[in-house]
Order: C-alpha cells, then sequence, then structure tokens
C-alpha cells in the first residue's frame, strides 16, 4: 500500500521547459544542415554554438533542480558516447596487426598497428615539447595533462570522412583509422592514470583500475561460450518483441563497468564506458548493423546531443579574461601545436603513399572533438587546467573539425578517373562466366590462374587472365591491388581459399573479399577474417525456390541478362540533394526499385526526397542505367 501509494503521488511539477528546448535544438540543427546542403560542418559543432546562445539567453533562468536534471542527461550523453568510440573500435583488425614474422623496414612500414602505435608515441612527445613551450606564455598547472590533452583525437569524424570517400577498406584509410584508435585508447588509459594519480596520488586502489580490463577478460571468455548456446537462442526470439533484451543488455554492460568504474573513482568512468563499448566490439562484428541502429537512436538521437549542447551553454568567453595580453598569440601558438604534432609523426606515411597524402592524413588526424572536450572537462574538475584553457580546448574543437576535413579533402582529391576492377582468383568455369557477365557491365577484371594448360585456354577466349598462383602475395602487387578493387576467392579447394583470404586480410589489410563455402566450420573462419560469404547451399535453395514460387520474375531477370538488369547507382551529385522522385524523370527504359540510404531501405513514390549518399536501385537497360549513372554522379 505504501510503494501503491507513493506511485500515485508522483509529483508534476518538474519543468519541462529546459529539456524541450535542447531536444528542439537537436531535432533542428541537422534539419537546417539538409535544408541548407552543408554537408562539410559536423552537426556536433552547431550544436555546441546553439547550446552556448540558449545557455546566455534561455538556460540561464531556469531553476536549479531542472539545471542537474540536464546536467545527469549530458553525462549520460558523454557516457553513451564514449560507449560508442569503444564500440566502433575495428578489434578484428587489432588482432589481425599483431606482427607474427620477423619484422623488416617495410613490413614495420605497412603494418597500421605497429605504425599507429610509434605514431601516438611520437605525438605524445611532441605534444609535451609544445605543452613546455607554452607554458612560458600562459600558466599552465600541469603540463603533463594538458599534453594528454593535445594527444587526442577524434574516430568521430575521421571515421566518416574516409567513408562518404570510399576509403576505409584501403590501406591508407586503415592506417589513418587504426592510428586513430590508437589515439582513443592509449589516450584513454593515459588520462584514467594520470587523473587517478592526481586526485588520490599512488595508492595502492591504483591496481583496482586493472579490475576492470579483468572483467573485459572474464566477460569476453564468458561470452564465447554462452554466444553459440542460450544467448542466440533467446536474444533472437526476444530482440525485436516489446522486452528489446538486445538494448537491455547492452544497457546492463555499459552499467556493470560505470558503477564499477564509480567505486574506484569517477576519473575511471571515462575508461569504464570505454571498454564496455570496446567488449561489445568483439561480440557484434558486421553481425551488428541493427543493435547499433538502436544503439545510434538512443546515443545520438537524445542523450548525445544533450552532452554538446551543455557544452556550448557552459561555455563563457569571459574566461578567456585570464590571458589578458596573451591571449591572441596563445590561441594561435595552440592551434598552429594542434596541428604539428599530428602533422610531423604522419610523416611515416610518407614512403607507401607519398608526401602530399601523408600531410592529408595528418591534417584529417588533427580533428578533435569528443575527447578532447571530455578530457579538458575532467582536467578542470581536477584543477590541473584553468578555466581559461578548458575554453580554449572547447573552441579548438570547433575549429579544428571544421578546418581538417576540407584541408584533407584538398590535399588528397578523390581519382574520379580510377575505377573498381574485380580480381577472380582460379579459372574455373564459374570464373569465366563471372569474368564474361561483369564485362557486359563495362567492369574491368582479371582472372588469376596457376594452371598454364588452363591459362592458355583462358586468354583465348579474350578475358583478361594473368598466369601466377593467388596464394602468393606478389601477384597482388603485380596486379596493383586497390583499396575499391574486388578479390573473388574461387581457388581450388576451402583450405587453399582460407589461406588466400587470410593473406589479404593480415598484410594487404584488404577489405573487399568474396568467397564461397558448403561447410559451417569454414564459414565461421571466413566471418572471423570480416570475408562476405557465399553459402552455396543457401544459394541454391534460393534459387529452386525463385523457380517455385516466382518462375516469371527469376527468368525475366536471369533470360534477359544482356538487355535488363539491376544497378546500385550512388547518389553523389549535390544538384540532386532534395529533388524529388517525380522530378528526376528517370530514362523511359529504366524504373527506380529501392532506396538505400544508410542502414535503412524504403521503397519510392513520386513524392520521396532524394539524398546524397543514397544509393538507388534501378531496373533498366544498359543504355538508360548509364545515363542515370551520370546523372547521379554529376
Amino acid at each position: 500500500m505504501i510503494l501503491g501509494g507513493y506511485l500515485l503521488n508522483i509529483s508534476f511539477d518538474f519543468e519541462y521547459l529546459p529539456l524541450l528546448i535542447i531536444v528542439a535544438i537537436a531535432w533542428l540543427v541537422p534539419m537546417l544542415l539538409s535544408v541548407m546542403r552543408i554537408q562539410r560542418i559536423p552537426a556536433v559543432i552547431v550544436e555546441i554554438i546553439a547550446g552556448f546562445i540558449i545557455g546566455r539567453y534561455l538556460l540561464f533562468q531556469s531553476s536549479s533542480e531542472s539545471l542537474e536534471i540536464l546536467e545527469f542527461l549530458a553525462l549520460t550523453g558523454f557516457i553513451f558516447l564514449m560507449f560508442l568510440s569503444g564500440l566502433e573500435i575495428d578489434t578484428d583488425q587489432i588482432m589481425a596487426s599483431f606482427p607474427r614474422r620477423k619484422l623488416s623496414v617495410p613490413r614495420f612500414l605497412r603494418n597500421p598497428l605497429l605504425v599507429g602505435l610509434v605514431f601516438f608515441i611520437l605525438t605524445l612527445g611532441l605534444s609535451y615539447a609544445g605543452a613546455a613551450t607554452l607554458s612560458t606564455l600562459v600558466n599552465i598547472p600541469n603540463i603533463w595533462y594538458f599534453s594528454l590533452i593535445m594527444v587526442t583525437t577524434s574516430v568521430g569524424i575521421i571515421f566518416p570522412v574516409l567513408k562518404s570517400r570510399g576509403e576505409t577498406v584501403g590501406h591508407f584509410g586503415q592506417m589513418l583509422i587504426m592510428a586513430a584508435a590508437v589515439a582513443d585508447i592509449l589516450s584513454i588509459l593515459l588520462f584514467t592514470f594520470t587523473a587517478f594519480i592526481i586526485s588520490k596520488g599512488f595508492q595502492p586502489e591504483l591496481l583496482l583500475v586493472f579490475v576492470l580490463f579483468l572483467l573485459v577478460y572474464i566477460l569476453y571468455i564468458l561470452g564465447r561460450k554462452l554466444e553459440e548456446t542460450i544467448f542466440r537462442r533467446i536474444t533472437f526470439q526476444l530482440a525485436h518483441a516489446a522486452s528489446q533484451i538486445s538494448i537491455r543488455g547492452t544497457l546492463f554492460l555499459i552499467l556493470i563497468f560505470v558503477v564499477l568504474a564509480q567505486l574506484m573513482g569517477e576519473e575511471v568512468i571515462l575508461l569504464g564506458a570505454f571498454l564496455s563499448g570496446l567488449l561489445m566490439s568483439f561480440f557484434l562484428h558486421k553481425e551488428r548493423s541493427l543493435l547499433m541502429i538502436k544503439l545510434d537512436g538512443m546515443g545520438f538521437g537524445f542523450f548525445i546531443p544533450v552532452f554538446f549542447i551543455m557544452v556550448g551553454a557552459k561555455f563563457n568567453p569571459e574566461h578567456f579574461s585570464e590571458f589578458d595580453n596573451s591571449l591572441i598569440p596563445f590561441l594561435a601558438l595552440l592551434l598552429v601545436l594542434l596541428y604539428l604534432v599530428k602533422i610531423a609523426p604522419s610523416f611515416l606515411w610518407m614512403r607507401l603513399f607519398g608526401r602530399r597524402r601523408a600531410i592529408a592524413g595528418g591534417f584529417l588526424m588533427s580533428s578533435r572533438l569528443s575527447l578532447i572536450i571530455a578530457a579538458s572537462t575532467i582536467g578542470l574538475g581536477l584543477g590541473v587546467i584553468t578555466e581559461g584553457i578548458n575554453a580554449s580546448f572547447v573552441m579548438m574543437a570547433v575549429v579544428t573539425c571544421l578546418i581538417s576535413p576540407m584541408v584533407y579533402n584538398n590535399l588528397n582529391p578523390m581519382d574520379k578517373k580510377k575505377g573498381k576492377k574485380v580480381v577472380i582468383i582460379g579459372g574455373s568455369s564459374v570464373g569465366v562466366l563471372l569474368a564474361r557477365r561483369l564485362q557486359v557491365h563495362g567492369r574491368a577484371s582479371v582472372i588469376v590462374e596457376k594452371d598454364e594448360l588452363r591459362y592458355k585456354e583462358i586468354k583465348q577466349k579474350g578475358i583478361s587472365v594473368m598466369h601466377g598462383d593467388g596464394s602468393e602475395a606478389q601477384i597482388f602487387r603485380n596486379i596493383g591491388l586497390r583499396a575499391s578493387d574486388y578479390v573473388v576467392v574461387h581457388a581450388g579447394n576451402e583450405d587453399e581459399n582460407i589461406h588466400i583470404c587470410t593473406m589479404l586480410r593480415k598484410e594487404f589489410q584488404h577489405d573487399n573479399i568474396i568467397s564461397k563455402t558448403a561447410e559451417s566450420k569454414i564459414e565461421q573462419s571466413l566471418k572471423r577474417l570480416n570475408v562476405e560469404i557465399l553459402d552455396v547451399r543457401r544459394t541454391l535453395a534460393a534459387t529452386i525456390e525463385n523457380l517455385i514460387l516466382r518462375p516469371g520474375t527469376y527468368h525475366a531477370l536471369v533470360d534477359t541478362f544482356e538487355t535488363f538488369n539491376v544497378e546500385e547507382i550512388p547518389v553523389t551529385n549535390k544538384q540532386i540533394e532534395g529533388m524529388q522522385v517525380k522530378e528526376f524523370h528517370f530514362h523511359k527504359d529504366s524504373t527506380l526499385i529501392l532506396v538505400q540510404r544508410g542502414a535503412d531501405n524504403f521503397i519510392p513514390h513520386g513524392e520521396s526526397y532524394l539524398k546524397r549518399g543514397d544509393i538507388l536501385m534501378i531496373f533498366g537497360t544498359a543504355i538508360a542505367l548509364e545515363e542515370t549513372m551520370k546523372r547521379c554522379s554529376g
């Protein structure tokens, strides 16, 4: 009765107006950027600026209770941001980059993990020297902590820029992503230990931080054992029901780490949230898309915008007054150093990618956002940086996120003349048929065949073929394998397929790999390598199913292949942004079937709007498809 009486007497006095203002900004910012067709400015930058405006003119009138609740939501958004940062780390790529053979200079320079580690060490050394230099100009209470803030980078900016250019799967893109991931992981570790020591000194309790790493290991082992049994069955049954078991389990995991971190000290929360995301990344891999959509919806749909808007609301330009006449020289030198400490180590990439591209990578690595703001906020709470320095770092986050992507795109323009080719390992009848079908689409392909007699037969048919062994790395160097190329591994046997796929993933860091399998054991091995798998059993079953249930459609697609076909066409032309389907005027011999936008698919109608980044699935003749492709690319 007491509990029931309490629940019936919930107070409705809470003031929702401040939350309404923040949610309105979170909704309006991406809408305005889309309507104004501003693609290069990250939404979070505008959210910080908007937060600054409402903080000075609207939120200051709110009650202390309302502001406390907004602080709680902002902290939750910060925790969610750190969790998603950990989740973005490609743990498979890190594991695959561990050296397994004797190191030489060429092998070292091609290894993203080792280069990323050296990159971080060089950045840290330069940052400390830069912080010491700045300390002669202004008062810096703790030079070491200041230098750690300068080391930070932003995977959240780097990854979308590379993804939009199709560079995430290439060797250069992998180098940048790995360097950013290493910087994130090691920065968070150093922040945690430094903050702990500053607040509590060298105490035995410092060793408790390693309990978090032990917990990651225990849960990883436990999760691997239960993944194939009860978890998979229950999760499949309840994932999309009212229980949403996957989301609840994820939140439970985050809070386990956060609560345990809180018991050790508030400065450990950052690490706890990050490690919970890192642990999840071990299990989700490519199957995580639907769960990622839900988590992104929770995080970026509500909590994370509150965090960035509140960062802006707390920004007070009056804090710059502590610098007196040294403000402009300090900000200018700080900006130069923030770029210098990333650009100088980027010359490690020069031997592989050239000086211009290496410098472009250094500029992109200079993007800083969530982690620099978080580290600066923690430092302010610890008293190791001043209010003015904290305000300076918030300003630098905004400036670097605006400048760095633009400089990167200018220094490293996309080569539109470079097309994708398909490398087919194995000159079987399937490989020859695939090469011919690709030829119809005007897609370049080359078959690698080690049997000399078979090589001559394929060559006589007028198909591009190379005599060599696909299991040898040199053959791919001779071909000039690029990140955008697809490799279809269809060699003589399953073991050879796995060997080739492993070499492509670990030595070339190549992602666009397709292979086939008819055994579940082989399928698991290929999945761990992130290889796109063609399951022969499922494909055959699906073909028979189509012949039984929809024979007319199946024969229309297969028998008229050289006349009609389905093509996935990306929209990159900025003139199409915001255009309605009815305004596009498709070729009379083509029709729009489906639109893929991010992870979502929808059937369009005349009133539907098109956006840059959409992938249009068009059915039509070769001429109609080519015309549509030209219009979509501008």
